[in-house]
């Protein structure tokens, strides 16, 4: 029974929520493995649109359990609201719902750090959505976090809390950040949480290795993407947390040896949001014909996306990194209007070819993109089922993807619904997904 994880093979936001939606009606559990809920995976089923920042995919299939282990970090309130939100509509989640107790806990004075920081002017600004997801990351590394574990109990809690709070007015009095927070109502807000999401806590890894042991198949599902990845991004305009395939190991508990596949997710061109370099951006009135048909702002916040064509060496990149089986290209439809479509196949430095991805980042901002430029097929892709029957040169395109980044594709979609995707018949992902 195949065990798979599906991630960002770009920047982020690439199409994730609808194709792990999509792939979790073959499996029995969807696990998050890290982030938090800065970031969100936007689903449409039929009429209705579902915007997850923290919960699985996977919780809009019925029977399917939904997992937040422990490399995720928990803002309690926002989990609860979007619990109710999903509730609202229909959907069991406290029956579906299991939450890792080793996960650690984001509080409001994360978020006036993030901010803090963010504002200073001696530091590069990140471009972060400012919910204090790395501030909570930093206090886990620095082995001063709660856990859910903690939160969950009262007297253990109260004391790991005080210290925590009276650690961040000192850095915001330091900085002369008012501080108008009142501690003990947070306090007995939070142990008020803890009573709320008590039921769905249990040890997530041991759950995991008895639902694998017994023949269960799990999908764990990345957030952000490769390219955010707190070690292998274009470090500093990064997430916080390991958004690789690997995070998914340590970020769920699980052996390597239970992983049977990696899927990428790519779109057909690229995006990405905030701060950073980006050496296929188009700044031309194209990139902004395509950050409208691809509506391009994010789920979550709001922000509209930087827009660029595709780009063969990231790719490539986060190929190696992750060892995909299978890329799934997704809003092939958004470049349906096209005459002429660029294709980046490689970087110059100086003037000079380079190979791989470099890792400082002011070589990536000097990055020159060398350019080959296929023909589009100006044709309405959405509602195609097969593969067979997309436009010749839509298929070209994809054959060229395939053959430069040497990772076959196993999926195309053609459209934001389940209904409009095409899975390659005989392709690797059509094995690993059984």
């Amino acid at each position: 029974m195949s065990n798979i994880i599906v991630l960002g093979a770009q920047w982020g936001d690439e199409g994730k929520g609808k194709m792990v939606d999509l792939f979790s009606e073959r499996f029995d559990i969807v696990t998050r493995y890290q982030g938090g809920h800065n970031a969100g995976h936007t689903v449409y089923i039929g009429e209705q649109k579902f915007v997850l920042k923290l919960i699985p995919s996977g919780i809009l299939r019925p029977g399917v359990q939904a997992v937040i282990a422990n490399g995720v970090v928990i803002d309690p309130a926002a989990l609860l609201d979007e619990i109710a939100t999903l509730e609202k509509a229909g959907l069991p989640v406290f029956d579906q719902l299991r939450i890792s107790d080793r996960a650690h806990v984001i509080f409001p004075f994360h978020r006036i750090v993030e901010k803090m920081s963010e504002a200073r002017t001696d530091r590069t600004a990140i471009g972060t959505t400012s919910r204090g997801i790395g501030p909570c990351y930093e206090d886990k590394i620095g082995r001063r976090g709660i856990r859910i574990a903690d939160l969950c109990d009262r007297e253990i809690f109260r004391s790991l809390f005080t210290a925590l709070a009276e650690d961040k007015k000192t850095v915001a009095d330091a900085f002369g950040i008012p501080w108008e927070l009142d501690v003990a109502a947070l306090r007995e807000q939070y142990e008020g949480f803890a009573e709320r999401i008590r039921p769905m806590v249990c040890d997530t890894s041991l759950l995991l290795a008895k639902a694998m042991k017994g023949g269960r198949r799990v999908l764990f599902e990345g957030a952000q993407g490769t390219m955010l990845d707190i070690d292998h991004g274009t470090y500093p305009f990064v997430t916080s947390s390991s958004a690789a395939a690997g995070g998914a190991c340590t970020g769920a508990g699980v052996a390597p040896t239970k992983i049977n596949g990696v899927i990428g997710v790519s779109k057909a061109y690229i995006t990405r949001v905030g701060g950073g370099p980006f050496p296929t951006e188009d700044h031309t009135a194209v990139g902004e014909q395509i950050r409208k048909a691809g509506k391009e702002f994010g789920a979550v916040t709001g922000r509209p996306r930087r827009c660029g064509w595709f780009d063969v060496p990231l790719l490539q990149y986060t190929a190696i990194v992750n060892g995909f089986d299978s890329l799934v290209i997704t809003k092939m439809d958004v470049l349906d209007e096209l005459a002429e479509i660029p294709v980046c196949v490689g970087y110059k430095v100086n003037g000079q070819l380079i190979e791989g991805m470099p890792a400082a980042n002011d070589v990536v901002e000097r990055i020159e993109a060398v350019y080959e430029t296929l023909p589009g097929w100006q044709t309405v892709t959405r509602g195609t089922t097969r593969l067979e029957d997309l436009p010749a040169a839509a298929r070209n395109y994809l054959d060229f993807l395939a053959a430069q980044t040497g990772v076959e594709v196993g999926c195309v979609s053609v459209g934001p619904e389940r209904n409009e995707t095409i899975i390659v018949p005989g392709s690797k992902l059509e094995k690993l997904l059984g």
